[in-house]
């Protein structure tokens, strides 16, 4: 029998989805109260909330909880979190609600009621209060001071455009999930919960479990990174974010049909599982590859690949500091409060014509210019303008599907390049 490592809190899955029964006697009651619109990265939240992704979370954050995981990554009761997991509502919205009152969350776009939510604090969220959050959540040492970090941020970082247009009042409280909304039919097969993917991993009889991250189409360095991982693992998961990106991102269906193309073309299948979460991104470089972690630890992972500007965006963060933000975080004594999943930290990868093979800086001694350097921002650029892609920049089968989404286009999205992209930080 595997011996998979614990969900993170200490408290096994904490799943706030209702079935059976239950779940339709609340979406009765769901319909005679106060409707809250949700944002789309509030929906992934709690959705990851009901399907156990986010144990040991059973709700919306309190302003102590949001404080503490800003300030020292801790949970108001010492258990390690990353970022912040709020509810943000109207000051309209949030006068008309008292603590202890019962209010559905509703979903706009798909016209839906997601879940249930008893109120048990209101707390403002001035703008002093988001740009604390933004600082503390989205500043890296690539604007290592405030002055240059407002400087860009607001116009160039999603992430903090995502909190400082957050509505004026926080909303706490423990969750009832109603729904998952589309990704159970739009991502049949690929979208898992984390029981399934432990049931996976134990039927192969995994216990060392490396994660993939991605939000790009996997090129031959994400390639290169799971190879690695499964001669030192007992298997990779490679797990995609299914939720919404920011503009010129490519979307998730074309991104699994190319890990698709990839895993039946060159991998072991017995040693390759494909999953996808619901999450929006938040561009959170090192403090979003700890949440990649702490949530991968829910979904049965132990390692966590993190290769350069792991859920960087621009030149926000240092090319490695996601990895060494990992000894840095607080790691509490109480059994199971701290983050158990660990760092598989892997260098800057790339192709090297003179080593004629993948390598990477801790393994190759030849130049710059003996390399093409792999990134999924210049994939998407290059793509983007029909430009041609260079010897063993990515596989043939993964480029015809990324060329005839591209032509399939009417509208495009200018793709800005950067350091990681470029190459240019090295």
């Amino acid at each position: 029998m595997a011996n998979l490592i614990p969900p993170h809190g200490g408290k096994g899955l904490t799943c706030c989805l209702l079935e059976g029964a239950e779940l339709k006697a609340e979406k009765r009651k769901a319909e005679g109260l106060k409707k809250v619109a949700i944002s789309p990265r509030e929906k992934g939240d709690l959705i990851m909330m009901g399907i156990g992704g986010f144990s040991p979370l059973t709700g919306f954050m309190t302003k102590a909880d949001w404080r503490g995981v800003c300030e020292k990554f801790l949970l108001a009761d010492g258990t390690f979190w990353p970022i912040p997991v709020t509810f943000s509502a109207s000051q309209e919205d949030a006068d008309s609600i008292r603590e202890g009152d019962e209010i559905a969350l509703y979903d706009p776009e798909a016209d839906e009621i997601m879940a249930t939510m008893k109120v048990t604090e209101k707390y403002a969220m001035t703008e002093a209060d988001k740009k604390f959050e933004c600082e503390k959540v989205f500043m890296g040492e690539g604007t290592p001071t405030p002055e240059e970090f407002w400087k860009i941020a607001k116009d160039d970082h999603p992430g903090v455009q995502m909190v400082m247009n957050q509505k004026d009042v926080n909303l706490a409280g423990p969750v009832k999930v109603l729904s998952e909304g589309e990704y159970p039919t739009k991502y049949a097969g690929v979208y898992m919960r984390p029981a399934e993917s432990r049931r996976m991993f134990e039927e192969r009889g995994w216990s060392e479990v490396a994660a993939l991250q991605l939000r790009n189409p996997m090129h031959r360095s994400h390639e290169y990174l799971c190879k690695i991982a499964v001669e030192v693992c007992d298997g990779v998961f490679i797990h995609s974010l299914v939720g919404n990106l920011k503009p010129g991102d490519i979307p998730a269906d074309v991104r699994v049909k190319c890990i698709d193309a990839l895993v039946k073309n060159y991998f072991v299948d017995k040693n390759v599982i494909q999953g996808g979460y619901p999450l929006d991104m938040r561009y959170a470089g090192p403090r979003e590859g700890l949440l990649h972690a702490t949530f991968r630890q829910n979904y049965g992972c132990s390692r966590m690949i993190i290769g350069r500007d792991h859920a960087g965006v621009g030149d926000f963060y240092g090319m490695f500091e996601a990895q060494t933000i990992f000894e840095k975080i607080p790691k509490p004594e109480e059994p199971g409060k701290a983050l158990l999943c660990t760092p598989l930290k892997i260098d800057w990868t790339f192709y090297c014509y003179k080593c004629d093979g993948m390598a990477s800086l801790r393994t190759c001694p030849h130049t710059k210019g003996d390399r093409v350097l792999l990134s999924g921002t210049m994939l998407r650029k290059l793509l983007s303008e029909g430009g041609e892609m260079p010897d063993h920049f990515g596989r043939d089968e993964v480029i015809a599907i990324l060329r005839a989404y591209y032509e399939g286009l009417t509208e495009k999205v200018e793709i800005k390049l950067h350091g990681a992209a470029t190459g240019n930080q090295k």
